[in-house]
């Protein structure tokens, strides 16, 4: 098989394996030369790093970052079609930043896509998925200390009320976190079945019978609390902005109005870092802009993205250049 048809056969099981979101938009924006130094801080499955590699040459680097050790066998099977140079950091993307910041790299690209792979809802049991019954496990990275069933057995009604709310958006997050600690007590919780009959018993009848499942937010909420997620975005952000040499692209998909709104929050305060009263006819904080928007609203996918990948509907992609000194 000649290399160009091994690279063809790897691409083609990888996209059956796992659909990465708004890629075409995605390496659009970027704007990638051959000789760019791109930190892809989310490798899952591969996807979007496969795309992002065939527009790079020998001279660039792809750095690949991602806490689930699943992913490092991704990148081991994708590494030897690269014609760049190219590392996997297994870890936190946040630590990992930083740490190359320490090293003395500087990147031109960096992107973020905060989204589960479908290696990790799909596999079982990872318990990721209110779809399954298996072990209430959650964690991208499993030499974590905390497991989903370890919040929900032992948190208080009050912590699980705050995250619930907090991180699920939750509207019946009192309702819910009370019949857990009312349930647990007579048998822990080890079972997402378990998880998703407590939801559907807390609530209101017709609130059963959405077109989505209705556990779906307290799934959501887990998760974020079991692998920090908002507390890593909101630590990676600087980070990467820090990584970045002028003139580099940052860039982040997101999933959820969580992460959404930290992603705008961060790239509107680069863009307008003036904290002058607006009564102050010039600025005399002395604050400059450290970034510039390249996206003035969220790419989302297209209908027919949506058709074949039904869980790309609530992607949301921002990006912003970093502004030349």
């Amino acid at each position: 098989m000649s290399p160009s048809s091994a690279a063809l056969l790897f691409e083609a099981e990888m996209a059956m394996a796992h659909i990465p979101v708004l890629t075409q938009e995605l390496v659009d924006l970027l704007g990638l030369t051959p000789d760019s130094h791109v930190v892809d801080c989310t490798f899952g499955a591969g996807g979007h790093a496969a795309a992002v590699a065939k527009l790079l040459g020998n001279g660039a680097w792809l750095v690949c970052c991602d806490r689930d050790p699943i992913a490092q066998h991704y990148y081991g099977e994708l590494e030897p079609y690269l014609a760049c140079h190219s590392c996997f950091c297994p870890g936190n993307f946040a630590d990992t930043l930083v740490l190359l910041g320490e090293a003395g790299f500087a990147a031109t690209h960096v992107y973020m896509d905060l989204g589960l792979s479908s290696m990790q809802v799909d596999t079982e049991e990872r318990g990721f998925s209110y779809g399954y019954d298996a072990p209430l496990d959650m964690r991208m990275d499993p030499s974590l200390p905390l497991s989903a069933a370890d919040i929900l057995n032992e948190w208080s009604a009050q912590d699980l009320v705050q995250i619930f709310r907090e991180y699920g958006e939750e509207r019946y997050a009192r309702v819910i976190a009370d019949r857990i600690v009312r349930v647990r007590a007579q048998v822990p919780f080890r079972r997402t079945s378990q998880l998703v009959d407590a939801v559907k018993q807390s609530i209101p009848a017709p609130a059963r019978f959405g077109a989505r499942n209705p556990a779906r937010r307290v799934f959501q909420a887990l998760r974020i609390a079991v692998n920090d997620e908002l507390d890593s975005l909101r630590r990676a952000l600087p980070a990467a902005l820090s990584l970045l040499a002028p003139g580099g692209v940052l860039a982040v998909i997101s999933f959820h109005s969580l992460e959404d709104r930290i992603v705008k929050r961060f790239m509107h305060r680069g863009e307008h870092p003036c904290t002058c009263p607006p009564s102050f006819p010039v600025c005399v904080c002395g604050k400059t802009p450290t970034l510039e928007a390249v996206t003035t609203r969220p790419v989302v996918p297209k209908a027919r993205e949506i058709r074949l990948n039904p869980r790309s509907s609530s992607a949301k992609l921002r990006v912003a250049r970093k502004v030349m000194e």
